[in-house]
């Protein structure tokens, strides 16, 4: 039993004070029961009387190797295809051991067929330093044809409209103020006309006829101290494409060359033994 209250009779001042005092007292006690349950609501989220679920982990997301379109070895990028056949037994026919000599190494290539076409012979330089350049005139003909054009208004003309139909591009020295227009463009390709290159002369006629005989210029690549140059095709007789090889090795300098390579379009490198 609960504590009773008295009551005074008859003195209903008194009554209707203590029936007010009872009143708010037991809205007061609705009121934190109330304010309990939403507590309990808004962190557990159940009622008391319910027991609280536990939480499932999701399981991890199995990390997916994104995928490469480049192809090379690495751990990064995917295998790279595997050779024809054709490619594979060129390679064994070269020792990667060995260093040819550059009679050994063009009587090799010769053996070597991967193609109906006839493919072009290719010296590919590791050197010391970039920035070498230079141009000479080989024994023989490369077998590339190459566009000489002397500057003149039809060809301002083509360049003005975006035309480069040309390898090399010699001018008379009074044209160089109207080529000073098209620097912009023709300089990065390397066809700007410059006395050091010998396109600027007072005599444009003989020095065409210097680069139609097989006159040619190299350099190392902008930012690796790489030089790549055709010396000729594979049907070209073996003394040709050693007098050429040996004609631009002398160019480069052996001092400066670190490793050289000979190959095909199609083959193998095969390497070469630079003697200082």
């Amino acid at each position: 039993m609960g504590k009773v209250k008295p009551r005074l009779i008859g003195d209903t001042e008194v009554e209707e004070k203590q029936k007010k005092e009872q009143k708010e007292k037991s809205k007061e006690k609705k009121m934190i029961k109330k304010k309990d349950v939403k507590f309990d609501e808004k962190i557990v989220g159940v009622d008391r009387d319910r027991p609280i679920p536990e939480k499932k982990e999701k399981p991890a997301k199995s990390a997916k190797t994104p995928k490469s379109k480049n192809v090379g070895v690495g751990r990064d990028r995917p295998v790279s295809k595997p050779r024809g056949k054709h490619y594979q037994e060129a390679r064994k026919m070269i020792d990667r051991n060995k260093y040819y000599s550059l009679k050994e190494a063009i009587s090799l290539l010769k053996k070597i067929k991967l193609t109906k076409f006839d493919q072009s012979v290719e010296l590919h330089f590791v050197t010391d330093e970039t920035g070498l350049k230079g141009e000479l005139e080989l024994p023989f003909s490369t077998g590339k044809i190459v566009r000489v054009k002397i500057v003149d208004d039809s060809v301002l003309s083509d360049l003005e409209k975006g035309k480069i139909e040309f390898d090399v591009l010699v001018t008379h020295p009074s044209f160089m103020p109207k080529l000073a227009k098209y620097a912009k463009v023709l300089g990065p390709k390397g066809l700007m006309p410059n006395p050091k290159a010998g396109t600027v002369s007072m005599k444009p006629e003989e020095v065409v006829k210097k680069f139609e005989k097989g006159m040619l210029r190299w350099k190392t690549e902008a930012k690796f101290p790489l030089i790549h140059q055709m010396i000729g095709k594979i049907s070209f007789g073996e003394k040709n494409l050693l007098a050429n090889a040996e004609k631009f090795i002398e160019a480069v300098g052996k001092a400066h060359i670190k490793n050289a390579f000979i190959k095909t379009t199609m083959s193998p490198a095969i390497k070469l033994e630079m003697s200082k």
